[in-house]
């Protein structure tokens, strides 16, 4: 007698707890969210992370708290999202170094993106660009490629992290260049890399033109190269890549939303529609726009880690050619 009436009190009580689930996530978001950006600001994820947060918490209903937890390549940002509550009030605004180029370079990293996350949307895709300091005398591509022959090991560039996209485009270049360049690794992601070129600490970068832009203009780096498609409208005057004679450099920055394992699929489908609406808002669309940033969404979020899931196979594949492997 006393067994029935223990199975029937835990019955109840898992009845009452699926309502309330039932319930919190009908009411989703009832309460602040988190967004949490794996760098320092300044840079590029931090650039677009407080463009989209506004609009974000309109379309949401709720305030969105922009928080930037730094160091080892962004993964410290990808474990803190990884180990929050998968309620949906915790959620990543994870790059292509993060989600698709780390796992590669550091197979030691306990959290593996792939396992760890579900992906909502892209949002962003963000041209890089190849800058010098003002100091070398290059203003091309095939001057930097010269002045670097000429001294091989003696000059440096900086990176975002060691398997940071703008590292992994730099190998590429210097294999295809002939060159040798030692790299300089930056905490904080690109807006700590952008300024070791910026101070003269290094001759030279590649990295997201969000992060370059403003010292572009203000004359305290040199734009030699534009990694895109096509030349940006914010510089119209600095040749591609390809124009240069490197077409396979050609790929940007991406950035999307990602929530924690276990999410309820209630909340993605709430999630999804909100990021889309804000990516298309005119504002933020030209906000991001001042930087060349173009905002993209996914079709949905089954369609984005069919991309997710092809571009970590890629770039798997670049830092095995190149021995990026991190030990």
């Amino acid at each position: 007698m006393k067994l029935s009436v223990l199975r029937g009190a835990v019955a109840s009580a898992l009845l009452l707890a699926t309502g309330a689930l039932f319930a919190a996530q009908g009411d989703y978001p009832s309460r602040p969210l988190r967004m949490i950006v794996p760098f320092q600001p300044g840079g590029a994820s931090d650039f677009v992370g407080r463009i989209i947060q506004p609009k974000l918490s309109e379309e949401l209903g709720q305030n969105i708290v922009v928080e930037n937890r730094v160091g080892a390549s962004g993964y410290v940002g990808v474990e803190t999202a990884a180990k929050a509550t998968p309620d949906g009030y915790t959620f990543l605004l994870g790059n292509i170094g993060t989600m698709a180029i780390n796992a590669s370079v550091f197979p030691k990293f306990k959290v593996k993106p792939l396992q760890a996350f579900i992906g909502v949307s892209q949002v962003v895709d963000v041209p890089g660009m190849v800058v010098v300091h003002p100091s070398l005398p290059v203003k091309t591509i095939k001057e930097f490629i010269d002045y670097a022959k000429a001294r091989p090991g003696k000059l440096n560039f900086s990176a975002s992290g060691a398997g940071s996209n703008s590292r992994l485009a730099m190998e590429y270049f210097m294999r295809q260049a002939g060159i040798n360049v030692v790299m300089v690794a930056y905490k904080g992601g690109a807006g700590g890399a952008s300024l070791g070129v910026v101070q003269g600490e290094v001759q030279m970068t590649i990295l997201t033109s969000s992060s370059l832009l403003p010292f572009i203009r203000s004359g305290r780096l040199r734009a030699i190269g534009v990694i895109a498609p096509n030349r940006l409208s914010a510089a119209p005057d600095v040749p591609t890549m390809k124009e240069s004679g490197f077409p396979d450099l050609v790929v940007g920055s991406w950035q999307g939303i990602y929530v924690p394992k276990g999410t309820p699929q209630a909340v993605v489908k709430r999630l999804f529609p909100a990021v889309v609406n804000t990516m298309k808002d005119p504002e933020v669309v030209r906000r991001l726009g001042t930087a060349s940033a173009a905002a993209i969404t996914s079709a949905s979020p089954a369609d984005f880690r069919k991309f997710w899931l092809s571009e970590h196979n890629r770039w798997a594949k670049v830092v095995k050619d190149i021995g990026a492997v991190a030990h």
